[in-house]
């Protein structure tokens, strides 16, 4: 893994090159590089993972009459597959990086390489003798791409604090972008960078900067189509699919440990890994300070990951690593977490998973994580809600009229709360591909999967990678391979819902691996905090900030609508599951401090 970035049709100062090197050096510690030719910069920092040797970039291939070079973050699972396809081509080889399989594609089969690729990335390639750039991003969206038209060229960067060192790029917030943070956020419209001229390349698309021009093409989407095997064959092709997968992502030149949480999804992918591994695994799992005291079981969290994780250790036979925070380590991390970010995030949901990657990073480089499988699989409690399914809007954000209250004068004039937010809603319908001919509750299920697909595990996935590359460690996800989404979208929601239980497919699917408690667990969402001591230390935080109007934050928000919100329990968790009073009040904070610590302008 590693950060990337680029400046085109513009010079690149070194003190310019320095200055954005230095915001990558947290993604990629264990190395530098740079490229030059005249309106060209491609620069390079590296988590060295697969061929440390042999691996370094950017990376140049003369094949054919013509010049590549690359820039690129991420893992390729294929990649022994791949060498051994360009080898017959007549291609070769100085190392085993998937660097040089992925450049070496590139200049076989050009843009068609992504038809070919398993696994998580986000490249670029600048093609010398056309001049052009070339730039994708994984399927499914687990390495982050932003990009900005500037000065006449491009910059591109695998973080937004790299683009903001491009001289002469300012940080401004307008209507839109305070929109998306208050109406949506931590969510954000795909592609949206949030700040003015800021885009993210969406998962699933490539583009090409040629001649002062940029044209953006998506080139995989979730396809709807007849599925023809019985459920017997449906949970045995699963079993196969997953399985493959977390076997694919075992591959590393540097010691991998695993995300265990007791549950379903954690659970599973290191049973499948300690039958491929030959040493005991290692696990990290994260807990809270005076949680067993303060824990009640809720409508999102019906019970504690801690009466499961000792258990699941010994039958792993796992060496298990528990690493306990208290409400004072949330607090503390709550500016350090907004800036691995570069946004507002998930509050203490991100502050925890910060602290824990770190915890882990002292032992492994590469560590292997359960997202993404309640969204294929539909393991949500809004899509097995009936009530839910049938309002328009994002099931995971009820809460426009408390949001649409809290915004300041002449944004609250300037924009439509609901509007802005169900018009997003009705575009992310309009692009599903879905039979015409299905029933309605199928056509729905498919609907939410894509609402689930393209918003809310978007906003999963850019906190793993965040917190996880501040860190500098590697997170692998092997429920987000591209091959299980396409499968499972064609799959009914009879099948999905087998049993009548959340992830009912999968549990059957892999039955066997797991201790039947374990493999029956009704679900919980990642651990968060109940420890009062934290809703006291926000609260604290937001009367320092109530107590100084002039903060940035009261140009967004209305200063008493705030101190209302956190004075009573919301209706509905302001994001997700795990979003209510505390996390919300910390949201404010974050925003505060992004608007400070990047010096953001706004203009509204």
């Amino acid at each position: 893994m590693c950060a990337i970035a680029g400046i085109l049709g513009q010079e690149a100062p070194p003190e310019a090159i320095a200055a954005m090197l230095a915001t990558m050096a947290r993604r990629g510690p264990d190395d530098r590089g740079v490229f030059q030719e005249e309106g060209v910069t491609l620069l390079h920092a590296r988590l060295a993972v697969i061929d440390p040797a042999g691996g370094r970039q950017p990376m140049t291939l003369h094949f054919g009459g013509a010049e590549y070079t690359i820039v690129y973050n991420g893992e390729l699972y294929n990649t022994r597959e791949l060498r051994c396809q360009l080898q017959k081509l007549g291609h070769q080889f100085r190392g085993h990086s998937d660097t040089e399989v992925l450049l070496h594609g590139y200049a076989q089969w050009g843009r068609g390489v992504l038809e070919k690729l398993n696994g998580i990335y986000a490249f670029a390639v600048w093609e010398r003798k056309s001049k052009r750039l070339f730039l994708a991003r994984d399927r499914i969206g687990v390495k982050p791409l932003f990009y900005a038209e500037h000065g006449g060229g491009l910059v591109f960067a695998s973080e937004i604090k790299t683009i903001l060192k491009v001289p002469g790029f300012r940080p401004v917030l307008d209507v839109t972008g305070a929109a998306e943070l208050l109406l949506l956020g931590p969510g954000r419209t795909p592609g949206s960078g949030v700040l003015r001229g800021i885009r993210e390349l969406e998962p699933g698309c490539w583009a090409i900067w040629e001649q002062g021009r940029l044209t953006v093409t998506r080139y995989w989407q979730l396809t709807d189509g007849p599925h023809l095997e019985n459920f017997e064959d449906t949970a045995a092709h699963v079993r196969w699919l997953v399985e493959d997968a977390i076997r694919r992502q075992l591959v590393s030149d540097v010691p991998v440990g695993f995300f265990l949480s007791g549950g379903l999804d954690s659970s599973l992918i290191c049973a499948v890994a300690a039958k491929h591994q030959a040493e005991p695994l290692m696990t990290w799992s994260v807990d809270y300070d005076r949680n067993r005291e303060f824990f009640r079981p809720g409508k999102f969290q019906p019970n504690s990951d801690s009466d499961y994780l000792g258990p699941m250790e010994a039958f792993l036979g796992a060496k298990g690593h528990r690493v306990v925070l208290t409400a004072r380590d949330l607090d503390e991390a709550l500016e350090e977490a907004t800036e691995a970010r570069d946004l507002p995030g998930m509050a203490d949901v991100d502050f925890s998973l910060l602290l824990l990657c770190r915890k882990i990073r002292k032992d492994v480089t590469v560590a292997l994580s359960g997202e993404c499988a309640d969204e294929i699989f539909g393991g949500y409690p809004w899509y097995r809600d009936p009530a839910i399914r049938a309002k328009s809007g994002f099931p995971w954000a009820q809460n426009i009229e408390e949001r649409r209250t809290l915004l300041r004068g002449n944004l609250a004039c300037q924009c439509d709360a609901r509007d802005f937010v169900l018009s997003r809603y009705a575009d992310t319908i309009r692009q599903c591909h879905i039979d015409p001919d299905a029933p309605p509750l199928e056509r729905r299920m498919k609907e939410m999967v894509n609402l689930n697909f393209r918003w809310f595990m978007q906003t999963l996935l850019d906190r793993k990678d965040r917190m996880s590359m501040y860190s500098s460690l590697e997170v692998r996800v092997p429920f987000c391979d591209h091959r299980i989404a396409e499968y499972l979208y064609r799959v009914p929601w009879e099948m999905k819902d087998h049993g009548g239980y959340e992830k009912g497919l999968l549990r059957r699917a892999m039955a066997g691996w797991l201790p039947e408690e374990v493999l029956w667990r009704k679900k919980s969402p990642y651990p968060k905090t109940h420890d009062p001591a934290y809703l006291a230390r926000m609260q604290r935080r937001l009367d320092r900030l109530l107590a100084d109007r002039s903060a940035p934050v009261w140009e967004l928000i209305r200063p008493e609508g705030a101190a209302a919100m956190a004075g009573a329990e919301l209706t509905a968790p302001w994001y997700g599951q795990l979003m209510t009073r505390p996390q919300t009040i910390a949201y404010f904070c974050q925003i505060d401090h992004w608007l400070r610590h990047y010096g953001v302008d706004i203009a509204i």
